[in-house]
Order: structure tokens, then sequence, then C-alpha cells
């Protein structure tokens, strides 16, 4: 990490000292050159979204591997993670399953607006509870919401439905899913390799 030299940097006055001894003084006071601030920040970012990658390929890699992956420290790494959480840049760790196994094997897409449009928008709060609907998605065009549900079989869609248009008096437009060829895949850009 290049530092400044009092020669450079015009937050220092009086007479020149020598090189050396002044960029120790400046890592040890973690004084940046103006010039470089920019630099460093892009560092620090490209490092935090390696290690978003990284926990995006495997959520439960340990702190040593991030850190041999990465070049830090076991510590820094776990450091830059609990900032990471901090800033809710990473908002929590999930097992992905196989919904199938699990006896949920029909996914929908359920479409929702409401019958009056006078109405306060709060559909939302009142689908909450209900439990087969996975993520609720407000949306540009004609329709106000959709929300991602799963359920064991078409009757219990059937159901599902009648709760969700008489819990939030919406209409409802329902699209089937036939098959998943991929979901949860991480949609940022890999890191730069070094080499």
């Amino acid at each position: 990490m290049p530092f400044c030299t009092e020669r450079c940097c015009p937050r220092h006055t009086g007479p020149d000292t020598n090189g050396r001894i002044t960029i120790l003084r400046h890592a040890q006071k973690n004084f940046l050159h103006p010039g470089l601030d920019n630099l460093y920040s892009e560092r620090v970012e490209e490092l935090d979204r390696q290690i978003v990658w990284l926990l995006l390929q495997d959520g439960r890699m340990s702190y040593t591997d991030l850190g041999k992956a990465t070049g830090l420290s076991t510590s820094a790494v776990h450091q830059r993670v609990r900032r990471l959480e901090e800033r809710g840049v990473i908002k929590g760790y999930t097992a992905v399953v196989d919904h199938e196994s699990l006896g949920l094997p029909l996914t929908a897409f359920v479409s929702i607006k409401p019958i009056d449009p006078s109405e306060p928008d709060d559909s939302p709060d009142r689908l909450a509870k209900i439990r087969e609907i996975e993520a609720c998605y407000s949306v540009a065009g004609d329709e106000n919401y959709i929300l991602k549900v799963r359920v064991e079989r078409p009757v219990g869609l059937e159901e599902l439905l009648a709760r969700i248009r008489s819990s939030a008096n919406v209409s409802t437009r329902t699209i089937i899913v036939l098959s998943t060829p991929y979901e949860n895949r991480p949609t940022m850009e890999p890191p730069p390799q070094d080499g």
C-alpha cells in the first residue's frame, strides 16, 4: 500500500525528513495521500466483492478458507464479513433445499392487483402470514405484486388462491412452473483473478 511522503502531501509542513521514517509514521497513523484514497477504496471494494462472491458459491466456507482465497488473515476476513453483515450487504445465510423432496413440488407465480384501487395498498402485510408464499415482489405493470408460491398439488394451489383473494381483496393471475432449469444463481460478476 503506497503511503505519502512529506514532499508530496499538503497536510504536512516543515523541513523534509527521511522518507522511510515518514512512510512508517503515515502507515501507523493510516494517513493516505488524497490521490490514493480512491485506489484504496477500490481495493477494499474488490476484496469485499471477492468475499461476497465466495460466500455466494459456498455460504458455509470457513473464515480460514476465505482468508486463503483472498490472501487475508482469518481475523481480517472475519472483520470484513461482520462489516458486510452490519451494512446489510450480507443479509443472512440459508440452506438451499429440494422443495420436491419436502413435499412441495408445485411452484407458481401469482400476480395480484386490488379489486378496489382506492383501498390502502397493504396486500403484502395482509398476506405475510400465509406460509405457502415464499416471496412477494412489488412490480411495474398491470399487477401490483407477484407472489412466488409453493404447494403440494393443484388442489392446494386452488385453495391457496382462494385464501389470497379473500385475505387481500385482490384479483389473481397464475402462472404454473413446469420445470426449473436453474434458480438462486449468483448474479454478480466473479472477481478478477490475479495473474
